[in-house]
């Protein structure tokens, strides 16, 4: 069997003319690995259940989203209008980070073309996040028994504070937050191990950050699964970025986490996280810099 990945059609509903939010970055980056990745194995997920949402968010909170009830100013933290679109597009993204968790764990490797909403907190939206899929999958997969104990390990250039707080009291997860010091959000929480990096970091000083910090942490938890937030915002063209690496850098991070996973024997599930850039054609190839080392990872380590 090829690499697993995960989309649905649901992951780039309408958004009002000029938004600053690049939703059809799914869209694209479907289409470009249809096009650039000839094996691979597609799958699509259904709607996450609202009881899975209220094992990590308020129940009130769920039903208000799931009725189209929030705020205005809940709606101003999201940055996103409400719709039906964004509904289903919601549900189904939080589905496919659960389906990707699971064939992770079934096959060792799998990556999810959305995913990485790491700023929704237990009661509130925040940064384009309504509810955050690397806590809902933690939560249900400890909850179920699938897994005893696991790390996130979040490359996004934001820090996972809604991550953070969401998983505080969570001794079986294990959250690590990679990210620039001066950034969103103004207000830091505080993960089991936060690394914050300097503005202008490029690849070289980045990239032994990720093997020290891999080298040591995956001995000391010995986690069962590794959920990887493969933000690409860390890349110097991001608009909202603030750290400078290069494709080139993206690519070695990827396989640099992917390797020290895999030789461990340490399943992966990966989520694309943040990216913002005006060209979206050249933003949804830079997402796609994961799913093409999670390839070669794949060959490599002969996994099936």
């Amino acid at each position: 069997m090829p690499l697993p990945l995960v989309y649905h059609p649901d992951y780039s509903p309408p958004l009002p003319d000029g938004h600053r939010f690049p939703m059809e970055k799914y869209r694209l980056l479907h289409e470009h690995l249809r096009a650039s990745l000839a094996d691979a194995a597609w799958h699509s997920p259904a709607e996450c259940p609202r009881e899975v949402l209220a094992l990590t968010h308020a129940p009130d909170y769920v039903r208000r989203f799931l009725d189209g009830a929030l705020s205005r100013q809940e709606e101003r933290q999201l940055g996103l209008p409400w719709s039906e679109g964004l509904l289903r597009r919601t549900l189904r993204a939080q589905g496919g980070s659960l389906l990707t968790a699971e064939l992770a764990l079934r096959h060792g490797l799998a990556c999810h073309l959305a995913g990485g909403t790491h700023h929704a907190h237990y009661a509130q939206p925040s940064g384009f996040c309504v509810f955050n899929d690397l806590a809902v999958v933690a939560r249900q997969l400890l909850a179920s028994g699938r897994v005893r104990r696991l790390l996130i390990f979040d490359c996004d250039v934001h820090q996972g504070d809604g991550t953070a707080t969401l998983l505080e009291d969570c001794g079986d997860a294990l959250t690590v937050s990679l990210h620039c010091e001066h950034n969103f959000p103004p207000a830091k929480a505080r993960s089991d191990w936060d690394i914050a990096l300097p503005p202008g970091t490029g690849d070289a000083a980045y990239l032994r950050v990720v093997e020290d910090a891999l080298g040591y942490l995956l001995p000391l938890c010995q986690p069962d699964l590794v959920l990887y937030d493969a933000g690409v915002d860390v890349h110097a063209a991001d608009v909202l970025g603030r750290l400078a690496l290069s494709d080139a850098g993206i690519a070695a991070r990827d396989a640099c986490v992917l390797r020290h996973c895999l030789e461990r024997d340490i399943p992966v599930a990966c989520v694309i996280g943040g990216g913002y850039d005006r060209d979206r054609p050249a933003l949804a190839r830079r997402h796609g810099i994961l799913h093409h080392s999670a390839a070669r990872a794949w060959a490599q380590f002969g996994l099936r």
